[in-house]
């Protein structure tokens, strides 16, 4: 039986000749990572347990989340890891070089087949170069930094095929939203992509990056691009070597082919709050914007920039709005300034910042305030996330556009003056600051196999990791305090930490703890001493983080909170091994998914460790 792209790469990482979705394997990881984000607690996690380095040359530190050192508490977790480097000659890619998965990639530190692991969740972008990329909490790569492995489920596979031309003018983050439209958040959820199709052999590696960036917000583990000469020519100069070219066998077995008309692909906009929220940029034009921001993982690529500077060139950014431009990494910053883009941004009116993942990170270049309402290149606009305004994702040549129009638009539907703030607007802006504000202030046993506990039913989909743990609190490293923040940012549970009571239990929807990679949203409920979350399914990041820390968590189907006429806070009793759930109000009895042997064998540690 013929293999799929992920299904070959975890093979040949594994003691496996051939491996199917659903397997538990152990796999070695090739290149493993840790960021300015994570990195000191993956540094506690290894000194705290005795752990040494399994091999210093595989492993790399890389600052990209506050590449200004500007906080002081990003510069005390910076400076933990420089010394801890130092101390296991590990590699530092420091504050100046920009973002840690574009790293990987311009030095050739992963390549086609390669398997690499960062507590970046976005580290899955490494799909572009047909390369395995994870992000981890920061117990998973502690531990791979230890051992050299880890255990990995092989997802199933699905197929995209675009099927006809390519629309003229549209671009690769038009690209992704129109996947995201189509797809949303939980068809792909839990699976790897593969895209093929005519025009898709054509993409450029910088395409193909915005393109495999979005994969986490499609809840997908990754997608996969077969290596055209370009990408191989690439990494066979950085390597010295020859690569074994990486692609799906013609009998590989796929859960679902989907076959999409590229030709009917529009140019989209996210609206703010979800990314999966696209719509037709007609239906958006003309909404004025405070602000805007190009850059982020998805599309602060030299490609990009060439774009942003073809529309600014002889315009000026409009009266009222400010605009943000920060490269992906600091050898595309040196090659627009070589290319004269830089002086074509400053003399628009642009601030440009030195490289680095920018809007994605609380106190960063394209934070928002109040009431602002900004348009930008980035990958996410969950509520709070670059911000306290309202963010619309786009590409950077309708950001470029917006920017100097003062609202959405197009590039060939710039307007000759710009728009200008009218008294009306001003007043808007001001109610819309004062509602952000008064909301805003009102915000502010070990191991048993089976539990019980009072029920908060929790009915949503798709809540993300800056809902249930606020990037502003990134920096906190006491376990203890990261309890009293959860929820804060899930509208109607702000004051979740307050009341919730040791032993409860969470039941809520689809994709809980989709988003980052971050530890904190897992250690925050333990911290709390929930007792379980059960959910329809989480997150891929989410799920491994929560099961090496030891929270229990289950999956269940949508018709068992009916069968047991489960009511907001009702009693129920969980058993984990044989999934039997009981309501104790009425006495109902159902099923949820029980333990896995790995998740049994880990919740009975204590923990990974």
């Amino acid at each position: 039986m013929g293999m799929t792209i992920i299904e070959k790469i975890l093979a040949n990482h594994s003691k496996f000749d051939e491996v199917k979705p659903g397997q538990i394997i152990d796999i070695t990881i090739d290149t493993r990572v840790a960021r300015d984000f994570g990195g000191p607690n993956v540094v506690k996690h290894i000194e705290e347990h005795g752990l040494t380095i399994d091999d210093p040359k595989k492993t790399f530190f890389t600052f990209d989340t506050n590449p200004t050192g500007s906080d002081p508490k990003y510069a005390t977790n910076q400076q933990i890891c420089r010394k801890f480097a130092r101390k296991h000659r590990i590699r530092v890619y420091d504050i100046n070089n920009g973002i840690g998965t574009h790293t990987l990639i311009e030095f050739g530190l992963v390549w086609p087949g390669a398997t690499a692991v960062s507590t970046d969740s976005h580290a899955n972008i490494l799909g572009a170069v047909a390369a395995f990329g994870q992000g981890m909490g920061d117990k998973d790569v502690a531990a791979i930094w230890a051992t050299g492995k880890t255990w990995f489920k092989v997802p199933p596979t699905v197929k995209i095929i675009l099927k006809g031309k390519r629309p003229e003018g549209l671009t690769a983050k038009d690209i992704v939203l129109n996947l995201l439209n189509e797809f949303g958040t939980t068809t792909m959820l839990g699976k790897a992509i593969e895209v093929y199709g005519d025009e898709v052999e054509k993409f450029t590696l910088d395409e193909r990056i915005t393109i495999a960036s979005m994969a986490t917000e499609m809840s997908a583990i990754i997608l996969f691009f077969e290596p055209n000469e370009e990408i191989y020519r690439h990494f066979e100069m950085r390597l010295g070597r020859k690569i074994d070219p990486i692609f799906a066998d013609p009998d590989a077995k796929y859960e679902k082919v989907y076959e999409l008309d590229f030709s009917k692909f529009k140019q989209m906009v996210s609206l703010p709050g979800k990314p999966h929220a696209t719509v037709n940029i007609v239906e958006v034009k003309k909404k004025k914007i405070d602000s805007a921001f190009i850059g982020s993982c998805t599309n602060g690529r030299i490609e990009d920039l060439r774009v942003v500077a073809r529309v600014l060139k002889g315009r000026k950014v409009a009266p009222g709005v400010v605009l943000k431009i920060v490269p992906s990494t600091d050898r595309v910053w040196q090659q627009a300034l070589d290319e004269g883009l830089i002086k074509i941004f400053k003399e628009a009116g642009a601030l440009v910042s030195n490289a680095g993942c920018a809007g994605c990170a609380a106190g960063q270049v394209g934070m928002n305030g109040p009431g602002e309402v900004t348009i930008s290149t980035g990958n996410r606009n969950f509520p709070g996330k670059q911000g306290k305004g309202e963010v619309y994702l786009a590409s950077p040549a309708v950001v470029a556009a917006s920017a100097v129009a003062g609202y959405i638009t197009t590039v060939d539907d710039i307007p000759e003056e710009p728009a200008v703030p009218t008294e009306e607007d001003l007043k808007i802006k001001q109610e819309r600051t004062e509602q952000h504000k008064k909301r805003n202030e009102q915000i502010e046993k070990q191991t048993p196999t089976e539990i019980e506990g009072r029920v908060w039913l929790i009915l949503k989909d798709d809540i993300d990791t800056d809902m249930i743990y606020h990037n502003r609190y990134l920096t906190i490293t006491d376990v203890n305090e990261m309890g009293k923040y959860i929820f804060d940012n899930l509208e109607g549970y702000e004051d979740f930490a307050k009341k919730v009571q040791p032993g409860d239990i969470i039941i809520t929807g689809k994709n809980f703890g989709s988003g980052s990679s971050r530890q904190q949203a897992v250690d925050g409920f333990k911290a709390l001493g929930v007792g379980a979350i059960l959910a329809q399914s989480f997150g891929a990041i989410y799920e491994r983080n929560a099961i090496n820390s030891a929270l229990p968590i289950l999956t269940y189907d949508e018709k068992l909170l009916k069968e047991l006429d489960i009511k907001d806070g009702d009693r129920i009793r969980v058993n984990f091994i044989t999934g039997e759930i009981v309501n104790l109000r009425n006495g109902k009895k159902g099923k949820v998914n029980p333990f896995s042997e790995v998740q049994l064998e880990i919740y009975k540690n204590g923990g990974l460790f």
